[in-house]
Formats: C-alpha cells, sequence, structure tokens
C-alpha cells in the first residue's frame, strides 16, 4: 500500500493506492468547517464513512487531531503501508523534485518553517505523526514550489538590493502539485501544444498561475503564500506600508500582525462571519456578498496581469474546491473577464459542474477540472522509488 497525506491548513486530504498499479483504493478528507471536523472517506467499492467531531482549540491541535485521525482510520483499514507520500509546501531553493524524507531533509525542511508558517509546520507534522506510527516504512516529500522552479528572474525577482535577494527573498510560487495534475491533464481535453492558459486554484488558499506549454511562467503568490489573492483567512497582496504603519503607529506587535495576515483577514475578514465560501454563498448579507464580490474582482484583476505576461491566453481553467464547486464564483468571474476577453460561458454546462463551461462563440476555452494532487504525488514517488 503507498499512503498519500496532503495536509493544509484547514484539512487533510489523503489516499491509498495499490503500490505498483497505483490503483486507488480509497480517498478522503478530514476538514474543519465553521468549528466542526468532519471527516468523509469514500473506498473503491462504493462504502462511505462520514464522521464528525468538536474541534480543538487551539490551530496546533486542531492539526493534531485532523492527523491522528485520519492515521486511525488508516491503521484500523490496511496493514502497514510500504510507503508514505507527503506533500510539502515549500522547497526552498533546494528542492525542485520529490525526495525520499531521512533525518538530514526533515530538519533542512524545517528551516524553511518561516517561509511558509501556516502550512510548513503541518506538513512536517504529518511526516512526524507517520514517522512515529510507521518506524523504518519509507516517506516522500512531494514539494509546492517545485512547479515553479524555472521561472524567469524578471518574475521570480523583487526590486531589492542583490544583498537582500541573496538571502533568498524572492517569489517561490506554491500549489504547484496542483497546476502540475492540471498541465498533466489538459491535452485529455484538447488543450494541445502550444497553448497559453491562466489556472485558477481557488480554495481556503487561492492562487493563479500562467502556464506555457506546460511550463510555470508566472504565478500569484510569492516569498509566501500570502501574497497574491485573497484567501479564506490570509490577506493576499497589500501594501508592507500597512505592516509598518500597524507596528510603528498603532502599537501592535509582530506576532498580532502575522496573525491578523494568516488568520483574520481574506473573506473571513471582509465578511466578519466566515472563510467558507459556501457559509457565506448562503448567508446572503451585506458583508457576505461584498467579501464574495471583492473576490472575483480581484481574481479578474490578477488573471489580467498574468494574460499581459503570457502575451495573450486561449485558455482558463477553474480548479480547487471553490474552482470546482461554485457555480457563482465563475460565473462572476466570466462576467469580468468577458468585458476585456473574448469569454462566453454557457450558464446550463457552468451549472451543470461539466468540465467544458464556456459556449459556442467563446473564443477562449474555460474549463473546470477537479484537481488530483493526491494522485500526481503517486505517480511522482513512485517513478522515484523506481
Amino acid at each position: 500500500m503507498l499512503f498519500v497525506i496532503n495536509a493544509g491548513s484547514s484539512s487533510v486530504k489523503f489516499s491509498v493506492y495499490e503500490m505498483g498499479s497505483l490503483d486507488l483504493i480509497e480517498s478522503g478528507q478530514a476538514s474543519v468547517r465553521d468549528g466542526q471536523i468532519h471527516m468523509q472517506a469514500k473506498a473503491s467499492d462504493g462504502v462511505q464513512i462520514d464522521q464528525s467531531e468538536v474541534i480543538a482549540e487551539t490551530e496546533h491541535d486542531r492539526v493534531m487531531v485532523l492527523l491522528h485521525a485520519v492515521h486511525d482510520l488508516l491503521s484500523n483499514q490496511f496493514p502497514e503501508p510500504q510507503c508514505i507520500v507527503h506533500r510539502v509546501v515549500h522547497g526552498g531553493e533546494s528542492f525542485a523534485d520529490p525526495v525520499i524524507v531521512t533525518e538530514e531533509i526533515r530538519n533542512e525542511l524545517e528551516t524553511l518553517v518561516d517561509l511558509a508558517p501556516l502550512h510548513q509546520p503541518v506538513n512536517l507534522a504529518g511526516i512526524d505523526v507517520f514517522g512515529e506510527a510507521y518506524p523504518g516504512v519509507m516517506q516522500v516529500a512531494c514539494f509546492d514550489t517545485a512547479f515553479h522552479v524555472g521561472q524567469s528572474a524578471l518574475e521570480t525577482s523583487y526590486a531589492l538590493p542583490q544583498s537582500v535577494r541573496a538571502l533568498g527573498i524572492r517569489k517561490y510560487g506554491f500549489h504547484g502539485l496542483s497546476y502540475a495534475y492540471i498541465a498533466e491533464q489538459l491535452p485529455t481535453f484538447g488543450v494541445q501544444s502550444p497553448y497559453k492558459a491562466i489556472i485558477c486554484h481557488l480554495g481556503n488558499g487561492a492562487s493563479i498561475c500562467a502556464v506555457d506549454s506546460g511550463r510555470s511562467v508566472a504565478s500569484t503568490m510569492g516569498f509566501t503564500a500570502v501574497e497574491g489573492l485573497p484567501m479564506g483567512t490570509r490577506s493576499g497582496r497589500i501594501d508592507p506600508g500597512v505592516v509598518l504603519h500597524l507596528l510603528d503607529h498603532c502599537g501592535w506587535t509582530l506576532d498580532e500582525v502575522e496573525h491578523l495576515l494568516y488568520h483574520d483577514s481574506g473573506l473571513k475578514g471582509l465578511s466578519g462571519q466566515s472563510s467558507d465560501v459556501r457559509t457565506l454563498e448562503e448567508a446572503k448579507t451585506n458583508a457576505s456578498e461584498f467579501a464574495l464580490d471583492y473576490f472575483a474582482y480581484r481574481i479578474n484583476s490578477e488573471i489580467g496581469q498574468l494574460n499581459a505576461v503570457l502575451g495573450g491566453a486561449d485558455t482558463i481553467v477553474f480548479a480547487g474546491g471553490i474552482g470546482e464547486h461554485s457555480v457563482r464564483m465563475r460565473r462572476e468571474v466570466c462576467r469580468l473577464l468577458a468585458r476585456w476577453l473574448p469569454v462566453s460561458l454557457s450558464t446550463e454546462r457552468n451549472e451543470a459542474n461539466d468540465t467544458m463551461i464556456h459556449d459556442d462563440e467563446s473564443t477562449i476555452r474555460v474549463l473546470r477540472i477537479e484537481t488530483d494532487e493526491n494522485g500526481y504525488m503517486a505517480r511522482a514517488a513512485s517513478r522515484l522509488i523506481g
């Protein structure tokens, strides 16, 4: 058996595959939504598991509860795995390919925690929890930053002195496993090279990537996973002067500013209600409507920038939890795009959650693709082991 553990800031997705054939045996997710932990899993034979429990009080406890809940579920169903594969958000400048996790590599990944404080500790906790449960079983790390390796210096550099850039201060980009999977799948949907695609990974964490025939050219996230689009609880791009003002003139501490940017901003901060798009769509308050409109507004704006970098796009893809499931968000983004791009959405196809959701008048393809980071990681780990 091969386990894939995909630990995020608010959920842990997991999959179990047959070693060798990589046939999917079971997949599921332990997630947090509005104060409740939900555990859902589905086996290949159709058997479903649905559990829920009260959330732990702190962020750290929440993550550990999710990881242990996933471990308990898997250990009760399957014998000891032959390999455990983990998504690791940040690979820094050292890791461009999957690696077998050793103690030395585990320690090196911990030095990158400051670059992804919301995710890297969660990823490392997954390695530790499953390493302790299955001592001696090979663990493999796959990196969210790897897909963006090779972007030009014009894209990855900030306008800072060389002495600062030498400290590793640069754009890295994230959600690379999702983008790599989608780029791998595009030919299946008739998108043949050469092509220029803008892929929107919209979830609790959200970003957009410009892809030129399978190669990452530019992305909205940067040095950390807080840059770019507003997200569930993260602010996205913000004038750094705001941070300086809060520190110098408003008496805020560094910890308070960090908590603001990572945990109290984004859709949660704008709405004052929730970080979850489903909850906001149901609420229909002035604040929830503004938060959703703002999200669509910023997606349109960021697509414009990436379109300029690409020199024009022929394909737009919606992926991630919001991109895959929110009919409203896809409709609103495409309405804004249609003002300046030859995009025409099919109402029927969009509401049916079809894969191809543009209509016959649209010059630009608009696709809805369910991303499969776990499947991509399973194949990448299998190639590494082989």
